[in-house]
């Protein structure tokens, strides 16, 4: 009863302080305004993802305490997800050269890391893969293209909140039948967060999360992933199809670019995901259609994973055949036209 009451404050207080971020960022003039490489048309209001980051972290030591979650893992999350939104915030408001933002990530990521222990061993078509010093240094990479590209993917209203939602509502659905009651808290209080800047951010949007949100939400989950990953390797996999719209999207997309030689860290509108609310002159139909994929279908695919003991690395191909098509078909990646 008293984690119900503290999911109810917390979601009231993420809503409340998105609408005071709103109300902060329309008097100092923290305006997106539309411009070539945007997805909106209308000037919007940024950095509402600051009431996530707070909300989500000011829980935390709250959980520890009442021992719903050891403090190495509270650790990992405060300072590394701290530090990105706060790299976010400052580029919010400002700008920040990219190989300093790339620095921090990666100092960001190495914390997390540490403080969770590194990369667990891995099960790939049934193998056991322990890849000691060189599965941490993957990991690291992993976190730091999580953030990033879900920095990639906060393009049109709401996409990002839906997306974080969605998978975590769905990773504590699977922990809860698999057994895994302990890890509930967190990608639970996380959805909860992000749901009270939802109210302010559903199509049409009334403020933008900014990089400090988009940035903490990708480390965030990376770092969730990779916690659950210690306790059963088959919860990586889960996860990663669980994020497989962004995953796939973003990959893409990045991959369509470097083999055309563009300068991949400027501003586009290359995305499956924008060519598609282009197409349908809307954002709402994209974002719910994201909705409509997690729920059906990558959810019964992670599903599989946890109660059918399908091969995690099997079902996430399956997974993202589909959504390799969908990026085909939305032309992600593909040059803009003048």
């Amino acid at each position: 009863m008293i984690f119900v009451l503290l999911l109810l404050v917390l979601f009231l207080f993420s809503m409340g302080l998105t609408y005071g971020l709103r109300r902060y960022a329309l008097a100092k003039n923290i305006i997106d305004v539309p411009n070539a490489r945007s997805s909106h048309t209308v000037p919007t209001p940024r950095g509402g993802g600051v009431a996530i980051v707070v909300s989500f972290l000011a829980v935390l030591p709250i959980l520890a305490f009442f021992n719903l979650l050891i403090w190495s893992v509270a650790w990992a999350l405060l300072l590394s997800g701290g530090a990105v939104a706060v790299l976010g915030f400052l580029d919010d408001h400002g700008h920040i050269a990219a190989r300093w933002r790339l620095l921090g990530h990666f100092t960001a990521s190495a914390w997390a890391l540490f403080c969770l222990g590194g990369l667990p061993p891995v099960i790939f078509f049934g193998f056991e893969l322990k890849l000691v010093w060189a599965g941490h240094v993957l990991a690291v990479f992993y976190l730091v293209w999580m953030l990033n590209l879900y920095n990639f993917m906060d393009g049109i209203d709401g996409i990002a909140s839906v997306e974080a939602i969605c998978a975590c509502l769905g990773a504590c659905l699977l922990y809860w039948v698999g057994g895994f009651k302990e890890l509930i808290a967190l990608p639970l209080v996380l959805a909860v967060a992000v749901a009270g800047f939802l109210y302010w951010n559903f199509p049409p949007a009334r403020i933008f999360m900014g990089d400090a949100g988009s940035g903490f939400l990708g480390i965030t989950l990376g770092g969730l992933s990779l916690q659950a990953a210690w306790v059963s390797s088959n919860l990586l996999w889960v996860w990663l199809i669980l994020l497989g719209v962004f995953i796939v999207d973003a990959t893409f997309t990045l991959i369509r670019r470097l083999l055309r030689g563009d300068k991949v860290y400027e501003a586009h509108r290359s995305h499956a995901y924008q060519f598609a609310s282009r197409q349908f002159g809307r954002h709402l139909p994209v974002t719910l259609a994201v909705v409509a994929i997690n729920l059906f279908w990558l959810l019964p695919m992670a599903a599989a994973v946890v109660l059918l003991e399908v091969d995690g690395m099997l079902a996430l191909i399956v997974a993202y055949v589909p959504l390799v098509l969908l990026a085909l078909r939305f032309h992600a990646g593909r040059l803009e036209k003048a």
